[in-house]
């Protein structure tokens, strides 16, 4: 007796394999989208606690302050306003190498001046 079953090994072998790749890839794009998340959250951190430091020096001395930082972290400034002595920025983060169809992340921050208490 003889069954036709030859090659089911292989396609189902393949087809796990396939699985696996494709979860493989995701999960790699969830991790690029996360990691620029977290990027465009400490930019924004960053960007208000450096604007604030500098709040003395008025409001574009500070904004520039924090435009500078957004820089050096591979950010954008996207906005840098003044709101009752708090600065609020506003940042935007773009993903590493190749990987633009993971998408931008925004990140917005508050932060007061270094001389008055919480």
């Amino acid at each position: 007796m003889t069954t036709d079953d030859r090659g089911v090994a292989t396609a189902w072998t393949a087809s796990i394999v396939a699985i696996l790749i494709g979860a493989a890839v995701f999960a790699f794009w969830l991790g690029a989208a996360v990691t620029t998340r977290h990027r465009a959250e400490a930019a924004a951190d960053l960007a208000a606690l450096a604007a604030a430091s500098h709040a003395t020096d008025g409001p574009g001395a500070a904004c520039e302050r924090a435009r500078q930082v957004t820089v050096r972290m591979s950010a954008t400034l996207l906005t840098c306003r003044w709101e009752r002595g708090d600065a609020l920025v506003e940042v935007r983060s773009e993903p590493s190498g190749h990987l633009a169809a993971v998408g931008r992340a925004e990140a917005r921050a508050r932060a007061g001046p270094v001389d008055r208490p919480p």
